[in-house]
């Protein structure tokens, strides 16, 4: 039995089928990442584990239960949280206001102190969110979401926006939060480069479905992959 079992999803919207009888499984403490283009249907999957959006058909399984119509607020008590391609941050509070309201009842003071290390806001607690760098914002949600302590994080393009060093600290501190506290981890991506530095199991969505699942190497040397997604072998050596 996996985590996270994702059988036969079917999502229509007027016609157009978002996800097409879309079967994933991802294992407990896994890191996985999901690509595609435009309109394959990755944000739709997420709506879907998150209870947002309700399949015509097909199932979701979550840590053994069937959550496939379960409420928002439910499916996040049992341990999925999700963060959006834009933060959802308090700008008006500061770093660590934002996290204390994340943490809610929790012992707050040595989580804080735990998760601003982890995001690398250690020397900017006390900085209002808002004036922090579109980056460090990113990182905030992240840390938001690590106050809650979910067992599965669902990241929807964590790096848009970021410059190449920030890129490359948001996939490190992924990689980080997945190996040191063992949390499943499924991220939404376009950026290879990001990608590639995630090392890990990647899979390629098209048309509502997965068309191919490997390692960064198999999938970017894979003539069907580079023809419908990524161009031509240049296009692909270069994203």
């Amino acid at each position: 039995m996996a985590f996270l079992e994702l059988r036969s999803l079917v999502k229509n919207f007027d016609g157009l089928r978002a996800t097409d009888n879309f079967t994933l499984d991802i294992a407990e403490g896994s890191l996985n990442a999901l690509v595609g283009p435009n309109g394959c249907g990755k944000s739709t999957l997420f709506n879907l584990i998150t209870g947002v959006l309700t399949p015509d058909s097909g199932e979701i399984r979550f840590k053994g239960q069937n959550i496939t119509r379960w409420p928002p607020h439910k499916i996040a008590r049992l341990g999925i949280g999700r963060k959006f391609q834009v933060p959802a941050i308090f700008e008006e509070l500061t770093v660590r206001e934002n996290l204390i309201v994340a943490a809610k009842n929790k012992s707050q003071q040595e989580i804080i102190a735990e998760i601003l290390a982890q995001i690398n806001l250690t020397k900017d607690p006390d900085m209002l969110a808002g004036e922090l760098a579109h980056g460090q914002k990113q990182w905030l949600e992240i840390g938001m979401l690590l106050a809650q302590a979910p067992s599965l994080i669902l990241l929807d393009e964590p790096t848009a926006g970021m410059t190449g060093a920030e890129t490359r600290a948001t996939a490190d501190l992924i990689t980080r939060i997945n190996r040191e506290r063992g949390m499943t981890v499924l991220v939404i991506e376009h950026d290879m480069g990001f990608i590639e530095h995630l090392a890990c199991p990647l899979h390629v969505m098209s048309k509502g479905q997965i068309l191919k699942s490997g390692n960064f190497t198999e999938i970017r040397n894979d003539d069907e992959v580079k023809a419908l997604y990524f161009g031509q072998t240049e296009a692909m050596a270069n994203a």
